[in-house]
């Protein structure tokens, strides 16, 4: 689970506008689900990486379970699937579980 330096928030269907296209900042969103082997081997690589760009960019994660919409509206088919956006564009995105360098350069997109 997150430990306390984690910034990790829980993205929704109905904060998704507010916290992830309006955001001043690169964010970065993990879409995953709670059945997703994959997902659980990087989430705590993305909460890792929350706490080291702490102030530079936002993390969040939507279970596209509870909020089919997200996934919905970015053509989502797998998970876990990272995207990086940039004042609202997405400027990036990965499929499947990778490595901690790999999350690195995919935020580097935003930054």
């Amino acid at each position: 689970m997150a430990d306390a330096a984690s910034k990790v928030i829980d993205i929704t269907d109905e904060n998704f506008e507010a916290e992830v296209l309006k955001s001043d900042k690169p964010f970065l969103l993990d879409l995953s689900a709670d059945w997703c082997g994959p997902c659980k081997a990087i989430e705590p690589l993305v909460h890792e990486l929350s706490a080291e760009y702490d102030g530079k960019v936002c993390f969040g994660r939507v279970d596209i379970d509870k909020s089919p919409m997200v996934p919905t509206r970015y053509q989502v088919r797998s998970v876990p699937t990272l995207l990086m956006f940039q004042g609202g564009d997405v400027v990036g995105q990965l499929i499947g579980a990778h490595p901690k360098q790999r999350i690195v350069d995919l935020i580097q997109k935003g930054l």
